[in-house]
C-alpha cells in the first residue's frame, strides 16, 4: 500500500536568471515491501550495500527474510506499486533469526571485521550475540545513487511507528541495540587535492531561506573517509561504536591515475534507548 507521498524538486534555486537552471519534480511513494514484486530490486540494493563482500552472504535468502515481514520496513518507488523500489529501510532481529544462514554469516562477518580493528566494538558485539536477553536489530538501509537524503527521515519515522505497532501485537521487535550497516569511500591526500583543484569557484547569489536545522557541514576528515549516506553523521552522533573497514574480497590495486572510488563498509552500534532521539535528529537536519 502507499504509505505517504513526498515531492522533491531538484535544481539550482537561485535568482541569477541563468538559462542552465532546470527543475525536476519527482513524487516519491512509500510502500510496504512487496514479496510479489520487490525481490530482484531489493537483492540488487543489498548487493550494492555489501559491495565486493556480497558473495559472502546468501543475499537471496536475506531478501526473502526481509520480504517475510512486509509490515515492518519501507520501500520507495516513483512509478506506482508495480515498479521497482529505489530504496529500502528495514530492521531484522538478529537474535530471533540467529540460525538463519544469512544472519549467522553477517554476525560472524561483523565479529571478524571488528576483532583487530576495534577490540571494544568486537567485545560488545560478541557479548550481545551470545546473551539470550539481548536482541540486536540489524538496520538495513540502501538506495540508488542520487536519491535525496530528504527521503530518509520519513522512512525512519515510519519504521519507528511500525516497530511500536508490531510490539503491540506481541511481535519480536524489542531491541536492546541496533546495528547499522552502511558504505563509505576513502580519498587519498592526492585525490583530496585533485578534487579541491577541480571544484568550481562560486559567486555569491541570492537563495531562498532554508527552514529547519541546517545539515552538518563536513570538512575534510583526517582519515579521508566520507559517507555515501549523509545521515550516517546523525547515526554516528548516537553510536556507542562505529567502524569503517575495508572489504575482504580482493580487488586489483588501483593505479595512481585510475578512476573509481576506494569503497569500504561501515558498521555502527546504537543503544535502542537512543532510537527516538536519532530519528528526531534526522527529521530536524534533513528537511
Amino acid at each position: 500500500m502507499v504509505k505517504r507521498k513526498q515531492e522533491t524538486t531538484n535544481g539550482d534555486d537561485s535568482d541569477s536568471g541563468s538559462s542552465d537552471v532546470s527543475f525536476v519534480d519527482v513524487d516519491f511513494d512509500f510502500f510496504d515491501p512487496n514479496p510479489k514484486i520487490d525481490y530482484h530490486a531489493l537483492k540488487r540494493l543489498l548487493s550494492q550495500l555489501f559491495q565486493r563482500d556480497a558473495d559472502r552472504f546468501d543475499l537471496g535468502a536475506l531478501t526473502d527474510l526481509i520480504l517475510a515481514q512486509p509490515t515492518v520496513g519501507t520501500t520507495i518507488k516513483t512509478d506506482g506499486l508495480e515498479s521497482d523500489p529505489y530504496a529500502i529501510l528495514t530492521v531484522l532481529n538478529m537474535h530471533v533469526h540467529q540460525a538463519h544462514p544469512s544472519i549467522a554469516a553477517l554476525a560472524a562477518y561483523f565479529l571478524e571485521k571488528t576483532e583487530t580493528a576495534d577490540p571494544p566494538f568486537h567485545a560488545a558485539l560478541r557479548a550481545l550475540f551470545a546473551r539470550p536477553d539481548t536482541h540486536v536489530g540489524l538496520v538495513l538501509c540502501e538506495r540508488l545513487v542520487n536519491m535525496p537524503v530528504q527521503t530518509v527521515p520519513p522512512m525512519y519515522r515510519m519504521l519507528s511507528d511500525e516497530i511500536k505497532w508490531a510490539l503491540a501485537d506481541s511481535e519480536p521487535y524489542t531491541f536492546t541495540h541496533l546495528l547499522f550497516v552502511s558504505r563509505v569511500y576513502h580519498l587519498s591526500p592526492a585525490e583530496e587535492e585533485a578534487l579541491a583543484n577541480r571544484a568550481p569557484s562560486h559567486k555569491s547569489t541570492k537563495s531562498k531561506k532554508q527552514k529547519g536545522t541546517q545539515p552538518p557541514v563536513q570538512s575534510a576528515p583526517p582519515d579521508g573517509i566520507y559517507p555515501f549516506h549523509p545521515e550516517d553523521v546523525c547515526i554516528q552522533e548516537h553510536a556507542l561504536h562505529a567502524l569503517s573497514y575495508p572489504f575482504s574480497s580482493s580487488t586489483e590495486p588501483r593505479e595512481p591515475d585510475s578512476f573509481g572510488l576506494d569503497v569500504r563498509g561501515r558498521a555502527m552500534l546504537v543503544e535502542a534507548g537512543r532510537w527516538e532521539s536519532l530519528v528526531a535528529r534526522m527529521s530536524e537536519v534533513y528537511v
